[in-house]
């Protein structure tokens, strides 16, 4: 089993790492835009609109990385003074608030890329845009973040039974706040 969350999480941080170079591309296109339009004077009709649709895959690939990096934006006003043990608590405890996003996400996520794929669907723009590979990633991202989701799950389990949990196996772990850290 170790070995599967090992596979996971290494899986959803090779993504994450290699769809970050994405953002130079992404860099590159709007750059290469600006030149075209102010400096040419012949603005290229795809440059904007290729760079959103990297973006949109920039955007929705990266949850499982950032669920592995703890990298998602959280309000620590009373759960980072909490030791890792509660943490896993409350974390298991919202879990299912989890499933029903992810859940949802994979079965819309799913629909919207199976007609994307059927029509072949494309931007209305002048560039008509091929839009069913970025729709058709939707439901990719959504398992990498549930199997994410799942490794986080028996990390937490692991936690409340103190049991060891490997960060290279689990992902980043909730720190114990330190003395600097708690309030009084």
């Amino acid at each position: 089993m170790q070995a599967i969350a090992r596979a996971i999480t290494r899986l959803n941080r090779w993504i994450g790492r290699w769809i970050a170079h994405a953002v130079l591309i992404i860099f590159a296109l709007l750059l290469a835009d600006v030149v075209m339009r102010y400096m040419v004077g012949q603005p290229a009709i795809w440059t904007a609109e290729l760079a959103v649709l990297i973006f949109g895959v920039y955007a929705i690939i990266g949850g499982g990385f950032l669920l592995a990096e703890r990298g998602h934006v959280s309000v620590d006003i009373l759960y980072g003074s909490f030791s890792r043990k509660r943490k896993a608590l409350i974390d298991i405890v919202t879990w299912p608030l989890f499933l029903l996003f992810v859940g949802v996400l994979l079965w819309q996520g799913y629909d919207i890329a199976s007609e994307a794929v059927g029509d072949w669907e494309r931007s209305n723009s002048v560039w008509k845009a091929p839009l069913w590979p970025t729709k058709s990633l939707i439901p990719v991202a959504a398992t990498l973040l549930l199997l994410q989701g799942l490794v986080r799950l028996w990390a937490d389990v692991r936690i409340l039974m103190g049991l060891p949990v490997d960060p290279e196996t689990f992902g980043v772990l909730a720190d114990e706040p330190t003395n600097d850290e708690v309030q009084p």
